[in-house]
Formats: C-alpha cells, structure tokens, sequence
C-alpha cells in the first residue's frame, strides 16, 4: 500500500494536513495525521479519528493542531421565549454536509446540554439538569436542522445558549437567549369581614399587584403586599386591602402583573336576598359579558360546589346534593333554585372566568319563616282549622237538641277556651273568654 491509500484511510470531518514518516518507505510503521480542529472539537475528533483506523487496521499517529478559529460562522443572537412547565424549541441551523457534529452549551461557562455526532446523541458529558429533558429532531439533521428541543422548562434554563454545528463544510456559531416566564394563571379573592384578600402562586419573573374600584373611589385604603420566592424561583404574592366603608355597592379589583401577561380578579358583595316563595333566583350578572367566552361556577358556603358550566354552549353540571333545588341557570349565569328550606340559607358565590378576568360575587340568601314551615306546616294549619269548625259546628247541634227548661245551657270546648251558649229560643252563641255562668 503506498502513501497515497494510507493517507485516505486517515480523513476526517474536519481540514487535515499529513505528513508521511520515512518518506513513505515499504515497511514503514505508519504515518502521522496532522488534523485542524477548533479547541473543544478535540475529544469528539479524536474519537472519531480512532474509530476509522481501527476499522481499517491502519495504525497512525494523530496529532491535533487545535485552532479557534477555523471556517467559522458566527450569526447575531436569537431571542427566544419558554414557558416554565412547558417545552419550547431553541431554533438553529446550518449548511448540511457529511460528518455532522452539533454542540449545545449553556452559558458563558459553557454547560453541556445536548451533544451529538457519528450520527447519534453523545450525552455522557450533559449537565445534570438537563437529564432527560433535551433532544434533536433526527430526521431533519440532514437537511441542516439541529434546533433542540428543552421540556419542563425551569427558571433555570433561562440565559444564552450557543449551538455549535460543524461539518465537512466549516462551522458555524449561532447564539440563542432564551427568556422563560411563569405567567399568571390563577388569582384568588375573597372578602372576611372588613378585609379583603387577593393571592396567586407560581410567577416569574416577579410580578406587581395593585387594586381598584368600580364606581372609581377617591377614598385611601390601608393596603399591604408581600412577595415571596421559592425554591424554583417562582413568585407568590399576596395583598390584602382593609375597608373602612362597608358599602355594598362598590366593586374591589385586584390586579396581578408580568412582562407576559395580567389577570385581574373583582368581587362584589351585594345586599342579602330575602326568598318569599320556594323558588328564587340568585343574580350572578357582570356588565358587557357573555358566557360564550366565561366558565361558571357557583358555590354555597365558599366551599361546596352546586354546579359548573363552561361557557353558552355547554350544559351545565349539578352536584349530586343540588339535584332537588336547582332548577336551572339564567342567561346571565343567575342561579335558578326551587323547593327551598332552611337549610339552603346561606351564601351563594358565583364565579365567572375567562383567561384575563374572574368575577366573583358573594349574595347571602335569607329564607323567611313562612318559608321555613314548608308545605308541611301549611298542611298541619288547615287540619286544625277544620278540625276546629267540625267542633263547634257539633257543639251547636248538640246544644239545640237540648230541650231543657233552664234559661241558659252552656258548653264549652276548653282546649281553645271557646264557650257556646243556648237559649230556650234555641238561639245558641260561641263565646272566647270567661266561662258563662249557668242559669238555671
């Protein structure tokens, strides 16, 4: 085998220049491969090179002349957005070719986060963190895509990324900063007493939270927030705002914030309503708003769920112990109830929410007494009044079939401390009160 076929055998990925020991003499051990590489492409190049000579049965000598610099393309930064929780995808690409090898680091301290070449993932260097949470489109790396794909994305992840691709071709450097935000999903508020609360959980990067008024309010509030970070570096705050005028005609918004997005929370607590009859219908109206774009829930007691509906189209869904008293929700979301007793007095919450705004409103439902009876208490009231008429209507028969010679005859019903007196004119009279004296 001459020079020539022995310098083949030693071709790698990347530019080389050679040198022949001996001159190429017969019976010379081997040659030295001279290979030109960018620094941190030596272990991957190295790897490679000893993989093809042990194929082939060919020793050489391979030294690695590593340079910084070499056919390297380098693209301005990339701005990218990740959802914590979420995956996302860190675009790159570069011009396609043979022997391809592609670098991702994080950081200036360039942490390993995915690696691959002789055409599979070479995670052994990865960074802890990003275990099991990377991979590459493989069938588009020949076609020069080597966008990596991140899950369950952390506060963590955030930074600048350099994804490094190098082919027989050259190499490139493209640089991605990667933001990440934790956007606000859920705002809770609720009304103790004179005070109310307003929380929500989970948010980066750190947000604000003010308040407001509907009718807008010139009077001060004694108000206070707290913010506090977790371990994975997410937000929760809270406030809480002390009323010094209980009036039931205001409405109390609470507004939360990011760079992402905002959610505002509004709660209401009208005048208590008073049920007359067995039916009734609890108000859940917001002004301009449809339940095409709202969910619905109403509550009783703050805790129990009487039903949930999402949006116009959708039936609503009843628990299983509002059966009997719910008879159906109004177009504006009002709760329709039916067969009332007292034990549904109480308070009625109704909550309706899109991915901007929740509206939350509290209505106490008093039931009257003559509510409280029931049909029951009606039913017992009427026996006894017509017991009653049965009574005296036979007092006064059995008086006029009296036929004494006494001036007056007197009967009297002491249960209801009623008294029927008869004359000898078979004139017979009822009587409340004292006892008549008997004539005789």
């Amino acid at each position: 085998m001459n020079s020539a076929s022995r310098n083949d055998s030693c071709v790698s990925s990347v530019e080389q220049r050679e040198v022949t020991v001996g001159g190429g003499v017969q019976g010379s051990e081997g040659i030295i491969s001279i290979h030109l590489v960018p620094s941190h492409l030596e272990n991957e190049t190295m790897e490679l090179l000893r993989d093809k000579h042990r194929m082939t049965g060919i020793s050489c000598v391979v030294c690695l002349l590593t340079l910084s610099h070499l056919h390297t393309l380098t693209e301005a930064d990339t701005e990218a957005s990740c959802v914590v929780l979420k995956s996302c995808i860190l675009p790159c690409s570069f011009q396609s070719g043979n022997e391809v090898v592609v670098h991702w680091f994080q950081g200036t301290g360039k942490t390993p986060v995915h690696s691959y070449y002789h055409n599979q993932d070479q995670l052994a260097r990865q960074d802890q963190r990003f275990r099991g949470r990377t991979s590459l489109f493989k069938d588009q790396i020949s076609r020069g895509n080597a966008s990596l794909q991140l899950t369950g994305v952390e506060v963590q992840d955030r930074g600048r990324y350099n994804c490094h691709t190098s082919t027989i071709s050259g190499n490139k450097d493209s640089f991605i900063n990667l933001k990440v935000d934790a956007p606000v999903a859920e705002v809770d508020i609720q009304k103790v007493e004179n005070r109310i609360t307003c929380s929500s959980e989970g948010i980066y990067p750190e947000p604000e939270l003010t308040w407001s008024t509907s009718p807008p309010s010139s009077v001060t509030f004694k108000n206070t927030t707290t913010v506090q970070e977790t371990e994975q570096q997410l937000y929760n705050i809270s406030g809480s705002l002390i009323l010094s005028d209980s009036g039931t005609d205001v409405a109390y918004s609470c507004n939360i914030s990011t760079r992402r997005n905002k959610r505002r929370a509004t709660l209401r607590h009208p005048p208590p309503i008073i049920a007359s009859s067995t039916d009734t219908t609890i108000p859940c109206s917001v002004s301009n708003t449809s339940l095409m774009v709202f969910s619905l829930v109403w509550r009783f007691n703050h805790s129990q769920i009487i039903l949930n509906q999402a949006g116009a189209n959708v039936s609503h869904s009843v628990s299983e112990e509002w059966r009997q008293q719910v008879k159906g929700v109004s177009e504006s979301g009002g709760l329709m109830l039916q067969d009332l007793s007292w034990k549904q007095e109480g308070m009625y919450t109704c909550e309706l929410s899109n991915p901007e705004e929740t509206y939350v409103t509290n209505t106490f439902l008093r039931i009257e007494k003559v509510s409280r009876t029931g049909v029951t208490g009606i039913i017992v009231a009427v026996v006894v009044g017509v017991i009653v008429v049965v009574l005296l209507t036979g007092l006064i028969l059995y008086c006029k079939s009296k036929r004494v010679r006494k001036t007056h005859s007197a009967f009297s019903w002491d249960l209801f401390n009623v008294y029927v007196v008869c004359t000898d004119d078979d004139v017979c009279l009822t009587q409340r009160g004292t006892r008549p004296e008997m004539v005789l």
